[in-house]
């Protein structure tokens, strides 16, 4: 769980608290103790960590576009023959199921981050989002590799260039609140389009007030 663990460490280095005297490690144990979701809730106050992308169709793509709005995040590579396709296809799947609810309204934005720009081609982005179903339902985003940086840090998350081994282990798609901000954490371990779909409306539901 990159964030998470990141969201750890951050906290031992200062005295075992996160910004506001929150324990950063305590998202993971809530999925665990009662949080009601599925994936691991993080602290509520984390930082917002805004970026402005291209998405496979040259349009410029700003986290502040989807303000308001639970969004999901993940961090995909086209040449990836196991663990990207298989978390878009996770995502496809929650999105699925969130359209099939009865009174389902409009589906939360789906945005994902190349974290091997060299590969991420427009067209190697358009292959793969028609192999796995998420052509015109997920903006995939890319940038030059200082940019991508700055996002693969500020999220934790492992590029391919570490491997496709260390990009497997440390997978995950996260849920923005609508502030913006990390909020849930699924690690590919605990991946499924059921889990996810879940983790969206129940957080959607904290930012009504529900």
């Amino acid at each position: 769980m990159a964030l998470a663990l990141v969201l750890t460490a951050l906290a031992g280095c200062s005295s075992g608290s996160a910004p506001g005297g929150t324990t950063a490690g305590a998202g993971v144990a809530g999925a665990a103790s009662g949080s009601g979701f599925d994936g691991a809730l993080l602290p509520a106050d984390l930082s917002v960590h805004p970026f402005t992308l291209t998405d496979q169709d040259g349009r410029r793509v700003s986290l502040r576009d989807e303000r308001g709005r639970v969004t999901i995040l993940a961090f995909l590579y086209t040449t990836s023959r196991t663990t990207a396709p298989l978390i878009a296809q996770q995502v496809r799947g929650a999105l699925d199921e969130l359209a099939s609810e009865p009174g389902a309204g409009r589906l939360p934005p789906a945005l994902a981050v190349s974290v091997a720009p060299a590969g991420d081609t427009s067209a190697h982005i358009r292959a793969f989002l028609r192999a796995n179903g998420l052509a015109g339902r997920l903006e995939y985003l890319t940038g030059s590799p200082a940019q991508l940086r700055g996002v693969w840090r500020a999220y934790g998350v492992t590029p391919a260039s570490a491997g496709a081994h260390a990009y497997e282990s440390a997978a995950f798609v996260v849920l923005l609140d609508g502030r913006g901000a990390p909020r849930v954490e699924v690690p590919l371990e605990e991946l499924t389009p059921e889990a996810l779909a879940h983790d969206v409306r129940r957080l959607e539901g904290e930012d009504r007030g529900d």
